[in-house]
């Protein structure tokens, strides 16, 4: 299970990942991230580990924008029901 720390620091890191502002170690954390809350698996983050810094690996950052914007978007609506 992931802290809200972590829902803010996906979010945020998305956002300088968006914006070419993000560091290879941003990257990775992001990616991290998406592994700890299970929208990736432990072969995708491995794969990416190996393409990093490749055209390949800028893909699979670039599907994984995809993956984490639908898993905030999940997490926003879940918690927006907590509060009815």
């Amino acid at each position: 299970m992931m802290t809200m720390y972590e829902y803010r620091r996906l979010s945020e890191l998305g956002d300088r990942i968006k914006a070419n502002l993000a560091s290879k170690d941003e990257k990775k954390e992001y990616m991290k991230l998406l592994l700890k809350s299970g929208s990736i698996s432990q072969a995708q983050y491995n794969e990416y580990l190996s393409q990093q810094g490749t055209t390949q690996g800028d893909d699979l950052i670039a599907a994984a924008l995809a993956v984490g914007a639908i898993f905030l978007i999940g997490y926003l609506i879940k918690e927006l029901g907590r509060k009815d």
